[in-house]
């Protein structure tokens, strides 16, 4: 206690917690720091002219051994001074007269303290009762800022709400998304860590295991919650809300569990920057990255604390424990024993000595009421220099919303001290890195960034264990790669199953996958789609290449076929040929050959339709010509044997119409077909990547548009059959044999071919295309070379000859019915002295008879 005018109480950890009692015997660096800051800053205040010019603080200051129960316990003496009215109506003196008090102890303006936020938080509901105002510099517990609870309570230092944001950005700065926490009971820790849960739920952090570390806590409890860390090996980062001996207490069970270099140790201004509490632990403390509240060394107080010793510090009756306790040493040894504490001691920076980094806000605390007892005197005083009765009955609850929470000045170094709606002061901290300095072997705290509102920290400036500088991770997961989705295990959102989309669909946000549906696919990144390039035959592909060159083959030896026989159209091989169903024959093979063309055109609703009607007509006029041809030569034999009476509808005209009727069958069954079936086009997705664009039929469909034709080559095969025994001079009829087995063979290769290939589109197309030209070729090959050949190489047998006197036609024939045969034929006319057939005969004679 020190006497003033108006006093001021306090409330420091002066000594640590003890084992089973209160108070341990030893003395705790912080707390004795602290309370020698609050008489620092009264004997500037004291000395100062300007501020309480003749009036002097007091100070009146108990010790809380870092307890809250024993701080209450403590702040009752607070009380009890305040209540300055004695009743002394229970009191007689023994000689009848009435007592009269001896010492009247003064009440406390204001208290300043205490350190821990559990001790502040049960003296600030006594204190309320009371009306005395309290300003802590140290209490940063995220509770205290409630005004209706704590409503004269206040602070220099910010809530830790603010901390909790600096360790959180901390977190996401090194993209630590599964972390594990520590706290310590009492509402330090447990407000603290419940900050912390809160924003690590908002920003995606997951938090694997949260460990209370209880009062009285021993090596078992410290073990126990870092084993229970370990079974989630993958959660490194340790976020620690902890009062300082219960940091300490788990760097040790670190050190006994062989676990040296495991955690990654993110800690609260519990662990600040002190020495001490990593003293001996270093290999384990390294790389440890910790907040302070931003804080300036006082320069005045270190030389204050210098200038203590023993015999001069009369007024802290702790101060000869600290000193012993500092030096090793004790007071009432003898002189010259080795544990004799010498006169030449002093507490200085050589010796070990480390300002606690509170100072500040102590002195800050203290110079808070200064101000505001000031401004206080001065408006109830006007006038006055000293303490007048209406500033000493003035209600100390309205000293703390009128003057208190209203100060706002220059502090001790130099930084701006004011107070919130809350009572909360600015938040500022310092991010220290726990590192060894390069090059040796010594450790210390580093700077290496600041919050104030965000954070500025530099990745580069930080170490870790082992001296090395790349950020270590702390994920369950690692991120998915692109295109696959997040599968998340139950009950924790940082864990997943990286799971892969199928190749056509697309990602909805992280979690699912939806199809593109038909004819689309996904970009690369998986975030859209976009519609496959329509896939048809391209003039360029092979397969478009090689139909085409064999049918401009036969397009160019169809019109050159064409062209010999418009030259020698009056020449007796051309007449006997059949002329006007050689030339639609001709245009049939024609007709089909360009059906390639149409076949490998991009399909469009005049193609299609081009495409069902070229196909059928083609084959109709080459088949529909072919059985008029094998039909007419088999009546006519067949009525040879019976009569000699020349068979019907044999001539030139009768054929003509014999074949369009066929043909015009045929057509008609294809415009049928087109008006049902109204062409177009279709896409055909043999694959999910690809996109077929196609006419509008089914293969079978166009396959069954070709039975009729079908039908007319069967019939021509049964024709060619039945007429292969007429005499060899009659030989076209051989030849539609052969064209019509090879077509036959040609056809029935086709259909399974064309069916099995329909899983590729090109494949089908130049195979439909091949067989149509091959059916084509076989007819033009089969019926035309051995003409053109006798027309363009042998033009001297170019002529009429007797085909009668064949000694097989003899054998097999009576010679009476020779002339009929002839007769139906030929139909013969005398032209120039010489028989000339009509043109309508099927085989060439080779004779100069029948004259």
């Amino acid at each position: 206690q020190l006497e003033g005018d108006l006093m001021l109480g306090g409330l420091f950890p002066v000594h640590e917690k003890g084992d089973g009692t209160p108070c341990s015997t030893a003395v705790y660096d912080r707390g004795l720091q602290r309370l020698e800051a609050m008489l620092y800053a009264v004997d500037l205040i004291n000395k100062d002219p300007v501020l309480l010019p003749n009036i002097t603080l007091g100070v009146h200051i108990l010790d809380t051994c870092s307890k809250d129960t024993y701080a209450l316990n403590q702040s009752l003496e607070f009380i009890r001074v305040s209540l300055n009215a004695l009743d002394t109506s229970g009191l007689e003196c023994g000689d009848g007269r009435p007592p009269s008090v001896k010492y009247r102890a003064k009440p406390v303006r204001g208290v300043v303290g205490g350190s821990y936020s559990s001790v502040s938080l049960q003296v600030a509901n006594l204190f309320r009762l009371f009306h005395i105002p309290q300003v802590s510099p140290a209490s940063t517990a995220r509770a205290l800022s409630d005004k209706t609870r704590y409503e004269f309570f206040a602070r220099t230092v910010p809530p830790d709400t603010y901390q909790a944001m600096a360790i959180m950005d901390v977190m996401q700065l090194f993209n630590w998304s599964y972390i594990s926490t520590i706290h310590s009971e009492g509402s330090y820790g447990e407000f603290g860590i419940e900050v912390i849960q809160k924003l690590a739920a908002e920003r995606n952090v997951c938090i694997a295991v949260s460990e209370k570390i209880p009062h009285n806590a021993d090596h078992k409890v410290y073990d126990a919650a870092l084993e229970n860390l370990m079974k989630k090996p993958s959660a490194r980062a340790v976020v620690l809300f902890t009062r300082a001996e219960d940091a300490r207490g788990l760097l040790k069970a670190a050190l006994r569990l062989n676990l040296t270099s495991y955690f990654h140790w993110v800690a609260s201004d519990g662990w600040g920057k002190q020495s001490h509490l990593v003293d001996g632990l270093q290999n384990v403390a390294e790389g440890a990255i910790t907040v302070e509240l931003t804080s300036d060394v006082v320069v005045g107080f270190d030389k204050y604390m210098s200038q203590l010793t023993p015999p001069t510090n009369t007024r802290n009756p702790w101060f000869k424990e600290y000193w012993e306790k500092f030096f090793g040493c004790h007071l009432n040894n003898k002189p010259g024993s080795d544990l004799f504490c010498g006169p030449h001691l002093r507490i200085t920076k050589e010796e070990g000595y480390q300002q606690d980094p509170k100072v500040q806000f102590v002195v800050d605390a203290v110079y808070s009421f200064a101000h505001a007892l000031s401004h206080l005197q001065k408006s109830k005083c006007p006038g006055s220099l000293t303490v007048c009765d209406a500033m000493s009955n003035y209600d100390g609850g309205d000293f703390y919303r009128e003057y208190l929470l209203n100060v706002s000045f220059e502090g001790v170094v130099g930084s701006q001290v004011k107070f919130d709606e809350r009572g909360d002061g600015p938040a500022r901290y310092t991010i220290y890195n726990y590192r060894k300095i390069p090059g040796t072997t010594v450790y210390n705290y580093s700077v290496v960034g600041s919050w104030y509102s965000r954070l500025d920290l530099n990745l580069s400036e930080v170490s870790w264990a082992n001296d090395t500088t790349t950020v270590p991770t702390s994920v369950c997961s690692h991120p998915c790669q692109v295109g696959e989705i997040k599968i998340v295990q139950q009950g924790d959102s940082c864990c997943w199953i990286c799971t892969p989309c199928k190749d056509w669909e697309m990602m909805v946000e992280e979690s699912s996958c939806i199809d593109c549906g038909p004819g689309r696919w996904p970009y690369a990144n998986k975030s859209s789609c976009y519609d496959l390039p329509h896939k048809y035959m391209r003039w360029s592909s092979v397969f478009a290449l090689v139909p085409v060159g064999i049918s401009c083959l036969g397009i160019v030896l169809t019109l050159t076929v064409i062209g010999i026989f418009g030259r020698h159209d009056d020449t007796p091989i051309v007449k006997a040929s059949g002329r006007e169903l050689s030339y639609m024959l001709l245009c049939g093979i024609l007709v089909c050959y360009l059906n390639t063309f149409l076949l490998l055109s991009r399909p469009g609703a005049v193609i299609c339709a081009l495409q069902r009607f070229g196909v059928g007509f083609g084959f109709s006029m080459i088949y529909g010509a072919l059985l008029t041809k094998t039909n007419r030569i088999s009546r006519i034999f067949d009525s040879a044997s019976r009569s000699a009476r020349r068979p019907g509808f044999i001539s030139p005209k009768s054929q003509v119409v014999i074949t369009c009727s066929l043909v015009s069958v045929q057509v008609v069954a294809t415009v049928v077909w087109l008006v049902i079936e109204t062409p177009g086009t279709r896409f055909e997705y043999l694959t999910r990547e690809q996109v077929i664009l196609k006419c509008r039929i089914k293969d079978s469909s166009f396959l069954l548009s070709l039975i009729y034709n079908m039908f007319l080559i069967t019939t021509c095969t049964v024709y060619a059959v039945k007429t292969r025994k007429i005499p060899e001079n009659f030989n076209e009829s051989k030849f539609i044999g052969f064209t019509m087995y090879t077509t036959c063979i040609i056809w029935l290769a086709f259909v399974p071919i064309y069916f099995g290939t329909g899983n590729s589109y090109e494949v089908q197309i130049t195979t439909l295309c091949v067989a149509i030209s091959l059916s084509a070729s076989v007819a033009l090959f089969c019926l035309y070379s051995p003409k053109i050949y006798i027309i363009v190489f042998h033009p001297d047998k170019n002529v009429r000859k007797l085909t009668m006197n064949s000694a097989t036609y003899k054998k097999s024939h009576p010679v009476s019915s020779a002339a009929s045969i002839n007769h139906g034929l030929a139909g013969v006319t005398r032209v120039g002295g010489r028989e000339a057939t009509d043109g309508a005969g099927d085989a060439l004679p080779h004779g100069d008879g029948g004259r």
